[in-house]
C-alpha cells in the first residue's frame, strides 16, 4: 500500500430517510472526517448522539465540545449553531430531527443554557430507538421509544413530572390495550390513538402493559402477528399475502422478526406442513 493511500482520510459517509413516525422529521446517520457546519438553524429540534470522536460546536457564540460516545446534544429550533471535525478521525454521529412540537417552545432557552447531556440512560434509549427506526415497518416500537427520549429530555429540561407509578389501575389498562392491539393486529393503531381511545398518557400505559404482563406492548404486538403468519403458513397462504395480512411492513420485516421468534425464516417454517407425524 502507497503511503498517499494509507494517509487518505476515510470517506464521509452519510444516511438520511424520514420515518413514517409522528414526530421525527427526518433520521440522519453520518461520518464526517473534515467538514464544518457553516452557522445555520433549523425549524425542528436536533437531537444527536455521538457514537465516537469528537466535535466542536457553538450555541448563539457560545462554544461547546462533545467527545467519545455516551453524549447527547439537544439544540432547539431557530437557534443559529455551527459544528466542525476537530481532529483526522472525524466523529461518528445519528441525529433525530423533531418536530417543534415535540417538545415545548418555552424550554428553548433551557436547552441553549446546557445542550450536551452525559446521560447513559438517555443514550441508551435513543440507541433503542434508532435501532427501531432502522426497520421499516417497526413504527409502534418506535413511537414507544421516542415516547420515552421525550420524557427524558423533559425531565432534563426541568419540565417533567414525576413518572407515576402504576397502581390499581394498571390491570384494566393493560388488558383495554391488549384488547385494542388484538383488534388491530391488520391494520396497527399508533401510540397516540392508544392513549386517546384509553384515556392514559403514553409513557403510563406502556409501564400499565409491561407490569401486567412482563413485556412491552410492542414486542407482544409483534409476537402476535408472528403466530398469526405461523397459522397462515400451516395453512398454505403465499408468504407475501401473509406478511401484510397479518400487519406486517413486507416479506423481509416478516422474515425478520419470524427468523428472531423461531430460528427459522418463515419460508423454511410453511415448507415442513405437508410432513405428518
Amino acid at each position: 500500500m502507497s503511503s498517499g493511500t494509507a494517509n487518505q482520510r476515510p470517506r464521509t459517509r452519510i444516511n438520511a430517510w424520514r420515518p413514517a413516525v409522528a414526530g421525527i422529521a427526518e433520521v440522519f446517520h453520518a461520518h464526517f472526517t473534515d467538514h464544518a457546519y457553516p452557522v445555520h438553524t433549523h425549524d425542528t429540534w436536533d437531537l444527536m448522539i455521538l457514537d465516537d470522536g469528537c466535535v466542536d460546536f457553538a450555541v448563539e457564540r457560545r462554544r461547546h465540545g462533545a467527545a467519545g460516545s455516551g453524549k447527547v446534544v439537544l439544540l432547539p429550533p431557530g437557534v443559529p449553531h455551527d459544528g466542525r471535525t476537530v481532529n483526522a478521525s472525524g466523529f461518528r454521529k445519528r441525529v433525530l430531527y423533531l418536530d417543534a412540537q415535540v417538545l415545548p417552545g418555552r424550554l428553548a432557552g433551557a436547552a441553549v443554557d446546557v445542550p450536551v447531556h452525559a446521560d447513559a440512560a438517555l443514550h441508551r434509549r435513543l440507541r433503542q430507538l434508532h435501532d427501531a427506526l432502522d426497520t421499516a415497518g417497526d413504527v409502534f416500537e418506535a413511537e414507544s421509544r421516542l415516547a420515552f427520549v421525550r420524557e427524558r429530555l423533559l425531565s432534563h429540561l426541568g419540565a417533567s413530572p414525576r413518572a407515576r407509578t402504576p397502581g390499581r389501575e394498571a390491570g384494566r389498562l393493560a388488558a383495554a390495550l391488549r384488547e385494542l392491539l388484538d383488534s388491530c393486529l391488520h391494520t396497527g393503531v399508533t401510540l397516540d390513538e392508544a392513549a386517546a381511545v384509553l384515556h392514559a398518557h403514553p409513557t403510563h400505559l406502556i409501564r400499565c402493559f409491561r407490569q401486567a404482563y412482563g413485556l412491552p406492548p410492542h414486542t407482544y404486538l409483534t409476537g402476535r402477528r408472528v403466530e398469526r403468519a405461523r397459522r397462515l403458513l400451516l395453512a398454505g397462504q403465499r408468504l407475501a399475502d401473509v406478511a401484510t395480512g397479518v400487519g406486517f411492513h413486507d416479506q423481509a420485516h416478516l422474515n425478520r422478526h419470524f427468523k428472531r421468534h423461531l430460528g427459522v425464516p418463515p419460508g423454511r417454517y410453511a415448507a415442513g406442513r405437508s410432513r405428518t407425524v
